[in-house]
């Protein structure tokens, strides 16, 4: 299996996104986590100061110069999530014991404090609140003024800045809120590759957000966050104005119901990659392992299943955030990845039926010739030739045995592709012209970064005579040294 024929840097088809936090805050800490796997690193703008934020950023893309490889970042949106406020200490909550909460910044007065001024508006008697992704339980019994009252149903330890979800009650809020404008700003500023935008509803969401990042000049590119029941009803409109989709497991299941979600998982991984979208699936993935050293078995078998999916990317958020084994959580990931990949249960031989309905072009046609000659021949590698990443991201959703290697002149375009399963891509300025020379070029990088050797075969694809936007028109079977 491919895992083990590259040795450039230890890593799995399927790319591993952390959460910063103050677990992995520092540059060093960072640097362990890059070295166990991780291929992103996501921040979320929920918590922590732009400042903040602006260390964890430095602190990363001077990994991505030390090591010479591209290293992604993705900024979350916080979105209108409504969160618990300010507690000078967690709050245990009794089973069967009944509780206050209000609009306002800090505990006091017995009251536990929303920062949501529409909470007593929205709670509804009978009807349930769920905290922290469903751990603690409540359901309302009465309102009084602007104070909700609220029976525990299911206790535990609350915590300060745990979200909270009142099913059907954000439908009025704005998918952006005035911070959030804030940190789109801070991620155009500081160059990052991907904003996530939370409880997305709608393509008109997706829009509001694109034409605000445009406004300011921006390239970043959206991963729409599919946690509420109406993006289900309007997923594939989404899907089509996004970069990617994250299948945002914890409030999607709290929304629709966890029995709902291994089913919604499945199809929305099929659409995203039926549309050459990236996809990440996210929460809860190794949740056990915030507090200890190993993940339980159904925790394994949840990352394994992703994978069968065809999810490009799994995503870790608690565990590197805020956990106390981050670099074994990465690690335990990434050998959940390797095994599956190297077992016979991964198809390599086929595209989603949808992604050749809904793309008649000719790449296509060359990448789908490309997997069927991967099949056939030993080669060890595909090298593709973009500046867009296009083709790249078409050979990935086909979920080819071999790795797919791509240079690409573009910075951004490089880092985007790293997101893609199975597509290693290197930042490398190519002469447009295709030749002899180029030839030679290609084959001292894949012996020297990717430790590939005379007589080894590879599949080469891009567009002769220059290497274009959207031409990919060659396939060449080449044995590297011949």
């Amino acid at each position: 299996m491919w895992a083990e024929d590259n040795k450039m840097r230890d890593l799995t088809a399927t790319k591993i996104v952390a959460t910063v936090g103050p677990a992995s805050n520092t540059k060093e800490k960072l640097k362990e986590l890059y070295n166990a796997g991780v291929t992103m690193f996501r921040l979320n703008s929920s918590h922590g100061s732009q400042e903040e934020h602006l260390q964890r950023i430095h602190a990363i893309r001077e990994i991505e110069e030390e090591t010479g490889h591209p290293i992604p970042i993705l900024l979350d949106l916080q979105g209108p999530k409504i969160r618990v406020g300010i507690l000078e200490e967690p709050i245990e909550l009794l089973k069967d014991s009944v509780i206050k909460l209000r609009h306002q910044s800090e505990y006091k007065d017995g009251i536990i404090p929303v920062d949501y001024e529409g909470i007593a508006k929205d709670a509804v008697v009978g009807e349930k609140i769920f905290i922290d992704d469903g751990k603690l339980v409540l359901q309302v019994e009465k309102t009084e003024d602007d104070v909700v009252y609220a029976k525990v149903l299911c206790g535990g330890l609350l915590k300060q800045r745990k979200g909270i979800n009142i099913p059907g009650s954000q439908g009025s809020l704005k998918v952006l809120t005035a911070r959030d404008l804030e940190f789109v700003k801070f991620a155009i500023d500081n160059e990052l590759d991907y904003l996530g935008l939370s409880f997305v509803r709608n393509v008109e969401d997706v829009m509001e957000l694109r034409n605000v990042i445009k406004q300011n000049n921006g390239k970043i590119k959206i991963i729409s966050k599919i946690e509420k029941p109406q993006a289900l009803d309007n997923i594939d409109e989404i899907i089509m104005r996004s970069a990617g989709i994250m299948v945002a497991r914890g409030d999607l299941g709290i929304e629709i119901s966890p029995e709902k979600v291994p089913i919604v998982q499945k199809e929305l991984i099929r659409k995203a990659n039926a549309q050459r979208k990236v996809v990440i699936v996210a929460t809860q993935m190794l949740e056990s392992m915030t507090e200890q050293p190993i993940p339980t078995r159904a925790e394994a078998s949840d990352v394994a299943n992703a994978i069968l999916d065809g999810t490009d990317a799994i995503m870790l958020s608690g565990e590197t955030a805020a956990g106390k084994y981050p670099i074994e959580a990465v690690k335990m990931m990434q050998s959940i990845a390797r095994n599956v990949e190297n077992s016979d249960l991964i198809r390599h031989d086929f595209y989603p039926q949808d992604l050749v309905d809904c793309c008649k072009d000719d790449s296509i046609a060359i990448c789908t010739a490309i997997v069927d000659m991967i099949e056939k021949v030993n080669v060890k590698a595909v090298l593709a030739l973009t500046a867009s990443g296009y083709t790249p991201k078409l050979l990935s959703k086909a979920k080819p045995s071999v790795p797919v290697i791509s240079f690409c002149p573009s910075a951004r375009n490089t880092r985007r592709l790293v997101l893609f399963s199975d597509v290693f891509p290197l930042r490398i300025n190519l002469t447009e012209t295709f030749s002899k020379e180029t030839l030679i070029d290609i084959e001292n990088i894949l012996k020297n970064k990717f430790h590939y050797k005379n007589g080894d075969k590879i599949i080469l694809t891009g567009a002769i005579p220059d290497i274009m936007v959207g031409k990919t028109n060659f396939i060449k079977l080449h044995e590297i040294g011949n």
